[in-house]
């Protein structure tokens, strides 16, 4: 049984107990006594009458706003504390399927698909399959006639009806309500389930002639090439170009890892029977992402890309993933508890988040992924492609393979493990608090539908068993099938502009980016993370009114240098912090350059940067003065010898600093979190602590100056104009971002610097 939960169900009331002599005798009272010995029973009615009263009248005003505003302030703060839930796996209870038409059903086979719309020809077609059941879970797109016969079809009403606990966190309108799905298989028998997508057609209606569907005694008794491990710095790969494309790559795959293009040199080789995870191939429209959808694609013609049919199956080693999908990928049962699709990522970033996330856990039973030839055929409808719906892949999925490489646990129960790992992912930031919760929900639910959670192998045993050694390496030269429709020519590195992006990612992904937002959060914090979270490890932004559906933290920029060292002990392996005000605009292609252990700030933007005389405590520079003067006194020797080194006349004057935008690098954050706590409760203004710590850091010679050619006005002009930004410069201020339109004629003009930006517009 879960400790948190969200939505506790009512428990039966109990029946009463009398108790004699419970109430003392009744007293004769007039109305003056009775009242005021019952004075503050009064008060407290009125109050709650006038509160129901107050929110009655504000649902009812058509104001959502008023509302809002209304719950904001009387609400108790939520302490951003992740908090690791308890799970009594002995207390948790059967849930039986007593509300579908199929209680009594079972099945070993099941094909789970996802539908929004009336049963699509594809859909159809899998009811030839003899031995599989088809299950399709609705959401709130999905026609409330939908029937197809011989189908079983689940709600979302039929889905609310089950009894699981992963209901309360799901969306209404996405396709990660097939979790619901899942579960409803393995409580109905799944031994194998396939995930499918309706949009593809499985090619000969056969899943057998592709998969291994039989494993253990059942199974065939063959070998598997696998992927080398000479190289311990790889850590994923891109299958295609096992399967004859080398210009393609699989959405997830980081883009930093785009450009490797060459086929393994040699292969080991694995026993068969492991393999409880098996991603098929797509031809047409294999899974890919959006940057290559944009960018490799010359005119509205559909992509009709084609595999080798013929390669071998592939393994990954321990230690190497691949992406993995929700549209052509078999299960076994030792890895039901993989199908988990997290609820707090994007919806084209979700199931490839459950990939890698399940290929680390798959490693702690023996298991591992294996990489099919061609299993079905996609059509590419030449619509949109979704840039922004995988915004968690471009941001994250390279730290998050790095981070789950290294991963380890001392949990002794598989289920224990899952639960920590999420945790983990969560302290980290690869998905949010609203997923350890699914996660502990989903481990109850999968014990309550009877799932029996597989034995965990020791290091030492799944590498004895991992590759046969015959003392030589298997060779395998891959095709190098025709990719004229690409519109590129075949070469050892992918086009210009991806190549910008990954140089990038690569110089900057590991730097954590700190944003404070003044301007209206709810029209553009997914903007700004769009714009940045491609570039850098994570985004954190903080407003003065937190939102927790935007993930948006809060803080007040008069002391935001106190919250910070929270934030940095949050990303204990970030390289280094970049503070930006929402006022600023970066330009990051101007800074690859930068020393990233060193400080940089705008101390030669005199704009930015100045010196005010102050005269006693007479006004508000003088009272800031003699804050900064007690904290310069308790300074440590280093720090204070640094600071009275490079202020002149420090008792007579203030250094002041506008703070837009400033680094950090790791080596400093010690310093800074020293001079912090110095600070304590003293009222120092963000503005004068940020130079102050600066200069008591380090010397400003040492300072990067790749600020001093930002672009620095102090009146905002009217309108965005490519008169007054510039791409050639550091940084840009001011530029006011209000709403998703202000926000495009930005995206248009920095496109001059980064042309891929147009993709998102």
């Amino acid at each position: 049984m879960l400790v948190q939960q969200d939505n506790p169900k009512p428990q039966n009331p109990k029946s009463p107990k009398f108790h004699p002599n419970r109430f003392s005798p009744s007293k004769s009272l007039d109305f003056s006594t009775w009242v005021s010995q019952n004075l503050y029973k009064i008060i407290t009615i009125s109050i709650l009458i006038t509160t129901v009263a107050a929110v009655f009248f504000l649902r009812n005003t058509g104001d959502p706003a008023a509302f809002l505003c209304f719950r904001s302030q009387t609400t108790t703060p939520q302490t951003l504390t992740l908090n690791y839930p308890q799970i009594d796996y002995d207390s948790i209870a059967p849930i039986v399927d007593n509300t579908t038409p199929y209680s009594r059903f079972r099945s070993d086979n099941w094909v789970i698909v996802s539908v929004s719309d009336y049963p699509s020809n594809s859909v159809k077609k899998l009811l030839k399959i003899k031995g599989w059941q088809v299950l399709a879970v609705g959401n709130s797109k999905t026609p409330d006639d939908w029937s197809l016969k011989g189908t079983i079809f689940l709600s979302l009403e039929d889905q609310a009806k089950l009894g699981f606990r992963v209901v309360d966190y799901l969306p209404y309108d996405s396709y990660v309500r097939k979790n619901v799905g899942y579960l409803f298989a393995i409580q109905h028998g799944a031994k194998k389930i396939f995930d499918f997508d309706d949009r593809g057609e499985l090619i000969d209606d056969n899943i057998s002639k592709h998969f291994d569907v039989e494993l253990g005694e059942k199974g065939r008794k063959d070998v598997v090439l696998q992927y080398n491990r000479d190289n311990p710095n790889r850590t994923v790969v891109n299958p295609y170009i096992h399967f004859g494309q080398r210009s393609v790559w699989p959405r997830g795959l980081p883009l930093e890892n785009v450009g490797e293009i060459e086929h393994e040199e040699h292969y080991n080789e694995v026993f068969s029977g492991n393999q409880f995870i098996q991603q098929g191939i797509s031809n047409g429209l294999p899974d890919v992402d959006s940057v290559f959808y944009f960018t490799r694609k010359q005119n509205r013609e559909p992509f009709d890309i084609k595999f080798d049919q013929h390669a071998p199956k592939v393994a990954l080693p321990e230690g190497v993933m691949v992406p993995v999908n929700s549209f052509n990928t078999m299960f076994h049962y030792s890895s039901f508890w993989g199908l988990m699709l997290p609820v707090s990522v994007s919806s084209m970033a979700s199931d490839v988040i459950r990939g890698y996330w399940a290929q680390r856990l798959l490693w702690e039973i023996g298991g591992y992924v294996v990489v099919y030839p061609p299993t079905v055929h996609r059509y590419d409808s030449v619509e949109s492609y979704p840039f922004a719906e995988e915004k968690d892949l471009h941001v994250n999925v390279g730290n998050l393979v790095h981070f789950l490489v290294s991963w380890k646990s001392s949990k002794r129960r598989l289920f224990e493990k899952v639960l920590e790992l999420s945790y983990s992912m969560a302290k980290e930031g690869f998905w949010s608090e609203k997923d350890v919760k699914f996660t502990a929900a989903w481990i109850q639910d999968l014990i309550s539908v009877g799932y029996l959670q597989p034995r965990l192998i020791s290091v030492e045993s799944r590498r004895r068993k991992s590759v046969i050694n015959h003392g030589e390496r298997k060779d395998f030269v891959p095709q190098k099938l025709p990719s004229v429709f690409l519109g590129v020519e075949e070469k050892n590195t992918v086009n210009y502009e991806i190549g910008n992006l990954v140089r990038w990612r690569k110089n900057f992904g590991n730097i954590v980016l700190i944003m404070f937002c003044n301007g209206p959060i709810e029209r553009t914090a997914l903007e700004w993370r769009l714009l940045y979270g491609r570039i850098f490890k994570s985004v954190i932004i903080l407003a003065e009114n937190k939102n927790l559906d935007l993930v948006v933290e809060e803080g007040h920029f008069d002391h935001l240098y106190k919250q910070l060292p929270r934030l940095f002990n949050r990303f204990e392996n970030a390289e280094g912090f970049l503070f930006l005000q929402d006022n600023t605009i970066l330009n990051y292609w101007n800074l690859v350059q930068a020393d990233k252990t060193k400080l940089w700030i705008t101390d030669k933007v005199s704009r930015s940067w100045s010196t005010v005389p102050y005269d006693g405590n007479k006004d508000w520079y003088g009272k800031q003065a003699e804050m900064v003067k007690q904290v310069v006194k308790s300074m440590p020797a280093h720090l204070q010898v640094n600071y009275k080194d490079h202020t002149n006349n420090h008792d007579s004057s203030l250094t002041i600093c506008t703070s837009d935008v400033f680094y950090i690098p790791q080596r400093l954050v010690v310093d800074f979190i020293d001079l912090v706590n110095l600070v304590e409760d003293l009222e120092i203004h963000q503005k004068v602590a940020i130079p102050m710590f600066f200069l008591a850091m380090d010397s400003p010679q040492n300072f990067d100056s790749v600020f001093s050619k930002m672009v620095y006005k102090r009146k905002p002009p009217l309108n965005i104009t490519t008169s007054f930004y510039s791409p050639e410069v550091s940084a840009v201020h001011p530029l006011r971002v209000s709403n998703e339109q202000e926000f495009i004629e930005l995206i248009r003009v920095m496109a001059a610097g980064d042309p891929m930006l147009l993709d998102l517009v």
